[in-house]
């Protein structure tokens, strides 16, 4: 059995969401079906990274430390071309967007 520690960003604001599961298809498919407490009003989510680990308490640990300051400048780091190309592609959208008034 395997243990995961994942992270969803919301495609409504962009906020990071980093949890703990043992049925990573199951959980996301919880967030995004509005029945998890902490996530409904951010809704859809998508899953941007994940670790999978043998051990439940590795994981637990590392999902603590990824909630830290100091973890979420790791996840940042690790996932920088993510967040680059993510960035890059709002900014096309909103330079391709014309305003009417």
């Amino acid at each position: 059995m395997f243990y995961y520690v994942y992270v969803l960003r919301s495609r409504k604001n962009g906020e990071l969401y980093t949890g703990y599961t043992t049925d990573l298809k199951l959980r996301i498919k919880k967030h995004n079906f509005g029945k998890v407490v902490s996530t409904k009003r951010y809704m859809p989510w998508a899953l941007i990274h994940y670790e999978a680990y043998r051990d439940g308490n590795d994981a637990r640990r590392r999902e603590k430390y990824l909630k830290t300051s100091q973890g979420a400048r790791l996840l940042k780091r690790m996932l920088k071309e993510y967040f680059f190309k993510q960035k890059v592609e709002t900014t096309k959208n909103i330079s391709t967007t014309r305003w009417t008034g």
